[in-house]
């Protein structure tokens, strides 16, 4: 336990900068021992059960392909048992996808001719579950096959977080912020970084994204319109990825608006309570606006889907039922049949910045984690649906 003296201050600025202090030392001593020795975090690795289920072929086959030669044999072998990293995996996809005669079965990304898949998370209602549902999504395609990037415009960087670079202790380098801001923007592909998550690279966040705001509204009117400055970035790199996965910040300004524009295709977690029924009301209301005067401007805003994703399901729970129930009688098609449930197994993996995928099954109780899992590869299967359905397949 730390053990520390009661804060002593001659005023209100001088509390919060020691309360400031206190949080980051608290934070960085935690976020040393999480990833200690070397400060970075590293995938786990996966069994050959786990590795057959998300190549999608059988534990036989994945068998007879490294007796045959097909592939390569893992670096880690225990007792007779072979484990694959990630970049493992991945070269395994490749080889089964060079012999498949069925295009995209082992590699679902982009063909010839099919558009970048821009995928916005947003809500202005905190505690909905948005950065643990990117994060989520981000590691579910990427596991698949997709090369997925991922762009943090909440600028207290939630998903940088998830992603292995810790916002809160800030980091050397170029931010998103920097290929977006007004005065000398650099390059996108300079604010893009390789995670430890292979087919997963990130343009993270940092606390000066916030400026992006006040920025916006002095140069109003000057040069390139706001809303183009995201798209116009991303633009320049969309020949290197699949699908981008853009978690906003919990308000509707410029920011999430920026990424409204850029996107193709919109979430909108949401818990089902009264209150966040009511609050994303509103935010639709004001999205509705919005889009309204940007539209006005004579920009044309289409989006693939624009769906609902509700989060913290508990099926157990009658009322929250109640608001899922009147969520689809509402809008059918445009609430995801998916949810993301109420877990302790994705709460627990949250807390450690983790999603359900870094964890393994001995990790907690096994039910736990089975329903964790299998909540979480529902909507991540029901996305990749969605996106080989804009792509026509």
């Amino acid at each position: 336990m730390i053990q520390t003296a009661p804060i002593l201050a001659n005023s209100q600025s001088e509390l919060t900068q020691q309360m400031s202090t206190r949080l980051r030392t608290a934070l960085s001593t935690h976020l040393r021992q999480a990833y200690a020795p070397d400060d970075r975090k590293e995938l786990r690795i996966f069994s050959a059960t786990e590795a057959a289920e998300l190549l999608g072929v059988t534990g036989q086959f994945l068998r007879k392909c490294h007796s045959d030669g097909t592939i390569n044999e893992p670096d880690i072998i225990k007792n007779g048992r072979r484990f694959y990293n990630g970049s493992e995996l991945n070269e395994i996809r490749h080889s089964f996808e060079n012999g498949s005669r069925t295009p995209g079965k082992y590699m679902p990304g982009r063909r010839d001719g099919d558009s970048l898949q821009i995928i916005q998370l947003m809500n202005f209602k905190g505690g909905s579950a948005k950065s643990t549902s990117a994060i989520h999504l981000c590691h579910y395609l990427a596991l698949n096959g997709y090369r997925v990037l991922a762009v943090d415009l909440d600028p207290q960087g939630s998903l940088t977080g998830f992603c292995g670079i810790q916002s809160e202790l800030e980091f050397d380098g170029a931010s998103i912020y920097d290929a977006i801001r007004y005065d000398n923007p650099v390059p996108m592909s300079d604010t893009i970084i390789k995670t430890y998550f292979p087919n997963l690279d990130l343009a993270p966040a940092r606390l000066v994204l916030s400026e992006f705001e006040t920025e916006t509204a002095v140069n109003a009117g000057q040069g390139v319109a706001f809303f183009e400055r995201l798209s116009s970035a991303i633009r320049t790199v969309e020949g290197d990825y699949d699908v981008v996965i853009i978690d906003s910040p919990p308000a509707l300004g410029f920011l999430t608006l920026t990424g409204l524009y850029a996107a193709t295709s919109v979430l909108i977690p949401m818990t089902p309570s009264m209150l966040d029924l009511a609050s994303t009301q509103q935010f639709i209301e004001m999205t509705s606006a919005y889009l309204q005067v940007i539209e006005d401007t004579g920009a044309v805003l289409n989006h693939d889907f624009f769906s609902f994703l509700i989060t913290r399901d508990d099926p157990t729970d009658i009322p929250s039922q109640q608001i899922v129930s009147l969520m689809r009688a509402l809008f059918q098609d445009r609430v995801l049949a998916s949810t993301g449930l109420r877990s302790t197994g994705i709460a627990d993996a949250a807390m450690l910045k983790m999603s359900i995928y870094e964890v393994t099954r001995s990790d907690m109780t096994r039910s736990t984690y089975d329903r964790a899992r299998a909540s979480m590869d529902e909507v991540g299967s029901e996305t990749s649906r969605l996106i080989q359905s804009a792509w026509g397949r």
